[in-house]
């Protein structure tokens, strides 16, 4: 009773506000689209389910996807599609709840993604470079780690005997995605030839090792716990998983010898002694193979490194998937089991984009997350899934400027009334994107990999940009101060949130609360 009172006083306090209007406003002010997307976002939120427990949680991460990006993003999409661009919305941020998160780590003012992930995956912060450990570890050292593990809310979904699952466009074992599943004193120590042999010798094992062992070394870790493993894992880092040794290249292949072990070991064919019942693909056309209906365990390296940037994966050698098909797989495999789910979804390569100084990059890979969004939104139902979406930071990405109302948002600033380029006081045209510090302007035409300004010259400062298309792909924006790569920011990023448990998502919170919200919706901390 108490809940249906809740609805019916909200909708009858929106029927008293909207007459309320018709007396006191004029129609002018009320027969518009802000006027109207105002009223009914208010009654969307009105009359939100009060429900706080749900079977399901999908956390969505874009990397590196600050406010300004999210902006960007917004109004590319919409000019992609015809629009002046201001005036849309990506898909998530319709979503009811909303919330700044605060993502300092414990060492650091500007965060970086170890110890952000550890937050949200852990419900503590930690230091920079680490990852599933507390702030009592020190970076590199091996014998810190013991008995500063912390617990991972995919590691609690495991004991609840839910389904769980992992995709990046990143390497698989980067710093986001690793902090769901791994405990190491540094982000770096991906596989075994990038640890110190002090740490081996001492006990530590490499990221793609405790990727391919987390069912046992979770059971290790829990006296009497029964688990049955990770069901769906997708992502990059192929590298990692393969020895040293050109016989174990995969098809696709782009370096003479693909795989960087140098312990001998070949992690994937153990993981598929391991699981006999599950299915290794690495192409398009393995993954297209894939009958989720069917798949009880899904495990997808679809690139050496990191998989490719959106705008460029057609060039892939032998083709992969993009995060909207990889997000919708995943939920059909993890749909099949009836405690539920948790998957995470990393959308690594906006912060990648970003890092080169590329807004075309960074900003086509938010759209991308976007559209895995709403193809999430698509595929459950949300009286009982709580969708999450969220960055582990931000970027020094501005919008600058003053340029009028559907000015092309990659092109350069064109005032109000104008129709030639405005100038800066040096007499020269400027963007509206651009870096605070980074590898600074390139111009490479059609390209559309982002990291293709890495082979050039360092070119921080000022540029006469006159005569150059900025709105090309391969268009690399000014940045003030020069290095090597632009970095991350530290300012607050947004938390959207839709589904059970989500009226939780308001205000200003520390980032280790999103663990804590994922943990009320699911109950994973049993009495």
């Amino acid at each position: 009773m108490k809940l249906n009172w809740i609805s019916t006083a909200s909708a009858l306090a929106l029927a008293v506000s909207t007459a309320l209007h018709a007396d006191v406003l004029p129609s002018y002010q009320t027969d518009n689209t802000w006027y109207a997307d105002a009223q009914t976002k208010l009654a969307e939120k009105l009359n939100t389910n009060n429900q706080f427990k749900a079977k399901n949680v999908i956390l969505f991460v874009g990397d590196g996807m600050g406010v300004s990006t999210l902006t960007a993003a917004r109004i590319l999409q919409g000019q992609q599609a015809g629009n002046p661009g201001e005036e849309g919305y990506l898909s998530f941020e319709t979503f009811p709840h909303t919330a700044h998160v605060k993502t300092y780590n414990v060492d650091a003012q500007t965060p970086d993604s170890a110890g952000t992930m550890t937050a949200m995956m852990s419900g503590l912060k930690t230091d920079v470079g680490v990852i599933g450990v507390n702030e009592n570890i020190e970076r590199g050292d091996c014998s810190t780690v013991a008995g500063n593990e912390v617990s991972t809310a995919l590691e609690l979904a495991e004991i609840k005997g839910m389904a769980t699952g992992i995709i990046s466009t990143a390497r698989i074992t980067h710093a986001t995605p690793a902090a769901t599943y791994a405990k190491s004193a540094d982000r770096n120590w991906e596989d075994i030839s990038d640890m110190p042999e002090e740490a081996v010798t001492a006990g530590c094992t490499d990221i793609a090792d405790q990727l391919v062992n987390f069912e046992s070394n979770l059971e290790a870790r829990f006296t009497g716990v029964d688990v049955d493993g990770l069901e769906v894992v997708m992502g990059g880092g192929r590298r990692h998983f393969l020895p040293k040794d050109a016989a174990s290249n995969s098809a696709d292949a782009v370096s003479e010898v693909e795989g960087d072990r140098t312990d001998e070991r070949n992690l994937v064919t153990e993981w598929q002694d391991m699981y006999t019942n599950g299915t290794y693909v690495m192409d398009q056309a393995g993954f297209d193979a894939v009958d989720a209906a069917t798949t009880t365990r899904l495990f997808g390296l679809f690139n050496e490194s990191h998989m490719q940037y959106e705008a460029d994966r057609a060039n892939d050698v032998a083709g992969e998937p993009s995060l909207t098909d990889m997000t919708s797989k995943a939920i059909d495999v993890l749909d099949n089991n009836d405690n539920g789910y948790f998957l995470m979804v990393e959308s690594g390569r906006i912060d990648h984009g970003h890092h080169a100084g590329s807004a075309y990059n960074a900003l086509t890979d938010a759209i991308e997350l976007s559209n895995a969004i709403q193809a999430a939104v698509d595929s459950t139902s949300s009286e009982d899934t709580l969708i999450l979406v969220t960055a582990d930071h931000g970027h020094v990405f501005t919008i600058a400027g003053y340029p009028k109302r559907g000015n092309p948002i990659l092109g350069k600033v064109v005032s109000v009334g104008a129709t030639e380029p405005a100038l800066a006081a040096d007499e020269m045209p400027y963007t509206t994107l651009g870096y605070t510090n980074g590898n600074g302007f390139h111009d490479l035409g059609d390209e559309t990999d982002a990291d293709a300004s890495y082979s050039e010259e360092l070119a921080a400062g000022r540029m006469n940009i006159t005569d150059v298309d900025t709105t090309t792909s391969g268009y690399h924006q000014e940045a003030l101060i020069p290095l090597s790569s632009e970095t991350h920011s530290g300012e607050d990023v947004a938390l959207h949130a839709s589904g059970p448990g989500s009226q939780l998502v308001q205000g200003v919170v520390e980032q280790s609360v999103v663990f804590h919200i994922i943990e009320q919706a699911l109950d994973l901390i049993q009495e």
